[in-house]
């Protein structure tokens, strides 16, 4: 029975009871134990107050607490003799020997001591009452002031620096106690130790108080640590119990975890993934160390819940591990008490049995209770579940009983629901890994960061071989080699990878040296299997390694683990218990066998009370061994597991339409591509690449070779070439890609890096398999990832729109200029929204986009995904509107987009200020805004409406240069000009500058003939000598481009020559016209020819321009008859009107009030259509008189 249950009936529970919180109560001494034993001391002199105890006497010092008093040391306070009473009466039964036990039995004093405090007898008063009870309290409060100085003292000592480690936690100098006062004392010490980190902390003394937090925690962390650090300081790297064991810290290599993290649930294949994050790798995020997962930023508040996801093998069992050992070896983190690292697998076999938060610590982790700790609110604590993904528990956060108390008992689901939902011990913190699909178990609310495993970056793979591989050339080979594979490559970012590749490439290296190395996945996982069967051999059955690696019982074992591993690929499960292997046909007596011999491929776990879960020790482990079992089915059998229903799929007959192996191969691309998240990609991988005789012939003795298969891989690859030809996503395409280099064959991807390479090819005759080449290629090569430019293809939408997948993964994209409309902002609208893209900077200037094309755009900007920080819209024809749906959409997402192009635009004047007060808005993050300049004439389409009219400067021109043409044309000559040599002339070279010196925007056009240069120089060019220093485009201060009507067009730069592809010179030849656009603070400068009024984009030079830019001209052979022209600014009737009044707004105009204002305008078009060739000037003059 309780104390509570024990108090007297009818009595009212009140503050004075002892029936609250008993495991912090305390045996205090009753009044009459506060005398010494000696009787002979004074007696209490006469007076007429009582004589209470004073909080001024000697009592208040240090005084030692009696636990346990014998009979005789008990004495009874003697009465004054004086008329008042005295606090105590010598009658009253009060002065008996009252004994506070805190067990769960009341002793039988205890109800004397509820009556006596509780029922006042009849000749007294109640004012007499009240005073005893003072009495009580005083003496109460006497107690527990000593009670505390003494513990203060304690912990000062304990502070103190030359106080010995191993005193702090077991005391010292203390009298001894049995064992249940033992208890009392240990449970008072553990109250006060907190009250006294509570009040340290509350006086900003953070690291006095973690510092006695781990000097007074008690012993047990210290043999948790202990056994902690045994389980976790070695790992086996997919061994279950044999091999050789391996120290965690001495092969561990630093993972790549990022913050952020999405509500939306990715379910596509893991190897998607990978590819994704290989992609990403050179993009700099914010990175976490495992050390640190726990730490929050400054401002932010206390970080209680992380949630870490990663696909398979990607590290996180591993990570988790390290954390844990840094902790017991004392490391890192050590403000944490207690570390309790669960798994989902471990907790799967309790599903049906109930505990208390407390009783399921003690089950798993038993220092816990041999210490007797059953309370946790008192100290920092991690909880680590690792595994998410493999939990069988119905997690339902909607519908599950509340749960507070750490000593209630309830189904283990209902215990992690309301532990992660912070209801039950919020003081605790938790850590959950996940693969990705299974995150969204767990509400977002419940979780306070995510991180992601990025697997290992480059440089950690290299380091990684290289702490495997001592031998420095052997490990350099390896690399090397790892790097000519792409799909080796990507698939070295998942630390499990880089196991298997060691155990191969070391292997093949020690029986083949010089020979050659595997270059694909099917390869790689056949040699891993051979090795496996060679280990066998030699380990477990005493053969040698030359002996025949397959005999009948090692065939039955693989035919085992293929069936399971396929069908519980199809029912999606990555780990098996023994009703799943009983299903499969396996003898759960054998399952050890596997596990035992098989150790790297199938390993067994235990949980509580003995129960085996098994898995593979990767996803692509059992893909791999699914693929083989199909591959076996259908040779042996020819029965397609892919398309027969499980039962069917049992019978030994097979469909006629599907004996054929071409037919067997088709219709599993056909299975695979209908798979909406690509989960069967890297099981089709597997199984084309063991169509291959080659590795057939490496599985001899357990695959059977197939008679036609070299006829048989052309047909597949065939039908996959015809399959990548069909519309389809990006991400199918690529695996179709994997998938012909898994069959050697690379021809569309050679023949995709011929045209890139020679330039001899045009982007318009590209078939749709070609694209998805280039694709394929871009996507593969990390160069193109950091800034994607559209021009260095096809400056058109439909090469944007063929191209979105590598603009997804880039993380600039400069797409200015390239003749865009609101169908492609629709397009980066979805890539804006993706959770994976990596676009950062946008740039979208001069293209004609206008207010409908930022209105699709807006729907990105909005989206909670995007992280864009960088956009620019420059001239691309956005009025008012367009700056309101901008406005709006990073209203709603304001935390992403840091600078705003918005100049060669007219918003108008309700637009410029609805955006300037934005920028002021604390919420914003935007801190650049460019709205200049800005005006209805910038409304024009095209890159005309920066025209700018050029005058040649005779004093830089060679002797040999003849001007024309009021000084517009410039034409080579034979003989020397009669005009002086000029000190700025160029002496040599037939060559000349302009006056103008550029610094914006500006755009001019030039007729040409024979061979010339169009270029763009610094006005501090050599002007004097023949040195390449004096020459346009062979030196650091000019560009050029050179044009030629024999070889066609050409870009320099330093010497440096870039050739243009031929389609561009032979469309270019009918008009041999040419423009030129510069965007001085952008550092841009484009050339273009013109045919039929239309710019084709030659070549665009991304730099930084330092100086004004002069335009020059060189003019090369006399007997060529080359010349360059500038062309006179060519001004339509629209682009009239939109200077005047807005163009749409025309009618609108407040300007246009009556049909007299019309008429004028009208006679205004007819004039302009007998002056066609005004140029700027000659307008704003004609505006001006308007």
């Amino acid at each position: 029975m309780s104390q509570c249950e024990d108090r007297e009936e009818g009595l009212p529970p009140s503050k004075t009871t002892l029936c609250e919180e008993p495991e912090s109560q305390t045996k205090f001494q009753s009044p009459e134990q506060q005398h010494t034993p000696d009787s002979t001391g004074p007696k209490p002199g006469p007076g007429p107050e009582p004589s209470c105890v004073s909080m001024k006497s000697d009592r208040s010092m240090s005084i030692p607490l009696y636990f346990r008093q014998s009979d005789d040391e008990r004495i009874q306070q003697q009465r004054a003799d004086s008329p008042a009473p005295s606090c105590l009466s010598i009658k009253s039964d009060l002065s008996k020997d009252v004994v506070i036990d805190f067990k769960e039995q009341q002793p039988s004093a205890n109800p004397i001591v509820h009556q006596e405090s509780s029922e006042v007898p009849s000749d007294q008063s109640a004012q007499q009452h009240q005073t005893h009870l003072d009495s009580i309290f005083m003496v109460l409060e006497e107690n527990i002031v000593t009670f505390a100085k003494n513990e203060l003292k304690r912990i000062q000592r304990v502070l103190s620096p030359d106080y010995p480690e191993f005193l702090a936690s077991q005391g010292e100098d203390e009298e001894l106690m049995d064992d249940e006062d033992e208890e009392h004392r240990k449970r008072s010490r553990d109250v006060f130790l907190k009250i006294t980190l509570n009040f340290l902390r509350r006086m900003k003394q953070e690291e006095l108080a973690n510092i006695l937090q781990n000097k007074l925690v008690p012993v047990c962390p210290h043999k948790l640590k202990s056994n902690l650090k045994e389980k976790f300081q070695c790992v086996f790297e997919g061994i279950s119990k044999a091999g050789n064991p391996t120290l965690l810290n001495q092969i561990y290599t630093e993972l790549y975890i990022t913050e952020g993290g999405t509500e939306e649930v990715n379910e596509e294949h893991e190897v998607r993934h990978i590819e994704t994050a290989s992609r990403k790798a050179a993009r700099p995020e914010k990175t976490i160390r495992c050390e640190d997962i726990f730490k929050s930023l400054p401002g932010r508040e206390p970080i209680r819940t992380v949630m870490t996801k990663g696909v398979a093998g990607i590290g996180k069992t591993v990570l988790t591990q390290k954390f844990t050992l840094d902790w017991a070896d004392d490391k890192a983190n050590q403000d944490i008490q207690f570390t309790f690292p669960f798994t989902f697998r471990e907790l799967n076999v309790l599903k049906e049995k109930k505990f208390s938060l407390v009783e399921l610590v003690h089950h798993f982790f038993t220092e816990i209770k041999e210490a007797g700790i059953c309370r946790f609110e008192e100290y920092q604590i991690v909880f680590i579940f690792d595994g998410l993904d493999e939990c069988r528990l119905p997690l339902d956060f909607h519908n599950t009983e509340i749960l507070t108390d750490v000593t209630e008992s309830a189904s283990v689901d209902v215990l992690l629901i309301n532990l992660i939902r912070g209801i039950l011990l919020p003081s605790a913190r938790l850590w959950i890994t996940t693969r990705p699909a299974a995150a969204n178990q767990i509400p977002p609310e419940c979780v306070d960061m995510v991180t992601e495993i990025r697997g290992f970056t480059d440089p950690q793979k290299e380091e990684y071989f290289r702490k495997r591989f001592r031998d420095e050339e052997k490990a350099k080979r390896i690399i090397s080699h790892i790097k000519t594979s792409r799909s080796l490559h990507i698939m070295c970012h998942m630390p499990v990878f880089c196991w298997i590749t060691t155990t191969v490439l070391e292997d093949v290296l020690k029986t083949r040296e010089g020979g050659e190395l595997p270059k694909t996945l099917t390869e790689m996982y056949i040699h891993f299997l051979v090795f496996q069967s060679k280990l066998k051999n030699v380990k477990y059955d005493g053969g040698a390694e030359t002996d025949q690696h397959w005999n009948k019982k090692s065939r039955k074992m693989i035919e085992s683990l293929g069936k399971l591993a396929f069908e519980q690929l199809q029912k999606g499960n990555l780990i098996f218990y023994e009703s799943d292997l009983t299903e499969c046909g396996i003898d759960i007596r054998a399952a050890s066998v596997y596990s035992g011999v098989f150790t790297q491929i199938f390993k067994e776990e235990r949980g509580l009370y003995q129960d085996k879960v098994f898995c593979f020790v990767h996803l692509s482990v059992q893909e791999f061994l699914a693929a083989l079992h199909v591959h076996l089915t259908f040779i042996s059998s020819g029965v397609n597991l892919l398309s027969e229903s499980r039962s069917t799929a049992q019978k030994s007959e097979a469909r006629k339409d599907e004996s054929t192996e071409a037919h067997f191969y088709q219709n599993a691309v056909d299975k695979a591509l209908q798979s909406p998240n690509g989960h069967l990609d890297l099981f089709l991988r597997f199984l084309l690449g063991l169509s291959l005789p080659t590795n057939q012939t490496l599985l001899r003795g357990l695959v059977t070779q197939t008679g036609n298969g070299s006829r048989t891989n052309q047909e597949t690859v065939q039908y996959i070439k015809k399959k990548i030809e069909e519309p389809s996503s990006a991400e199918k395409s690529i695996n179709l890609f994997h998938c012909l280099n898994e069959l050697n064959d690379s021809s569309l991807v050679e023949q995709i890096q011929h045209y890139l390479s020679s330039g001899n090819f045009s982007m318009d005759e590209l078939s749709p398999a070609q694209w998805s080449a280039l694709v394929f290629i871009l996507l593969s090569s990390e160069k193109h990832l950091d800034m994607f430019d559209l021009k260095k293809f096809c400056a058109s939408e439909e090469a944007l729109l063929r191209l979105l997948p590598v603009i997804k993964v880039s993380n600039k994209a400069l797409l200015s200029g390239c003749n865009l409309s609101e169908r492609s902002c629709e397009a980066l609208s979805s890539v804006l929204k993706s959770h994976s893209s990596s676009l950062r900077k946008l740039d979208l200037s001069n293209n004609n986009l206008q207010d409908l094309g930022v209105k699709l755009l807006s729907h990105g900007l909005e989206s909670q995904h995007c992280t864009l920080e960088t956009l620019s819209l420059s001239g691309c024809l956005i009025t008012e509107e367009g700056c309101i749906l901008l406005a709006s959409a990073l209203s709603t997402n304001p935390s992403h987009l840091r600078e705003l192009d918005l100049s060669y635009n007219h918003p108008g004047d309700s637009g410029v200020e609805l955006l300037s007060t934005r920028l002021k808005d604390p919420d914003w993050r935007l801190d650049t805004l460019r709205l200049e300049p800005a005006g209805a004439q910038w409304l024009a389409p095209g890159l005309r409406k920066y025209f700018c009219e050029l005058t040649l400067d005779g004093s830089t021109a060679n002797r040999k240069i003849k001007l024309s043409d009021n000084n517009r044309k410039v034409t080579r000559v034979k003989e020397y000009q009669p005009s002086p040599a000029h000190p700025d002339g160029f002496d040599y070279w037939s060559q000349l500058l302009c006056k103008n010196g550029l610094t914006g925007r500006c755009y001019w056009e030039v007729d040409w003939s024979g061979d010339v240069d169009i270029s763009v120089s610094y006005s501090g060019i050599r002007r004097r000598g023949n040195s390449k220093e004096c020459v346009f485009g062979w030196n650091d201060q000019s560009w050029s481009l050179r044009c030629s009507e024999v070889h066609g067009y050409s870009v320099w730069h330093n010497n440096r020559e870039t050739s243009i592809p031929s389609a561009s010179s032979s469309s270019a030849s009918v008009s041999r016209r040419v423009a030129v656009y510069v965007d001085c603070p952008a550092g841009t400068l484009s050339f273009y020819s013109l045919s039929s009024d239309k710019l084709i984009h030659l070549h665009t030079f991304n730099t930084t321009f330092t100086e004004p830019l002069y335009p020059g001209f060189g003019v090369r052979f006399w007997f060529s008859g080359s010349s360059v022209s500038l062309v006179r600014e060519r001004v339509s009737w629209s682009e009239i009107l939109i200077s005047k009044v807005g163009g749409a707004q025309l009618v609108q105009s407040q300007m246009l009030k009556n049909m007299r204002d019309i008429v004028l305008v009208f006679f205004a078009i007819w004039l302009l259509s007998l002056y066609s060739k005004w140029n700027r000037q000659q307008i704003n003059e004609f505006n001006t008189a308007f």
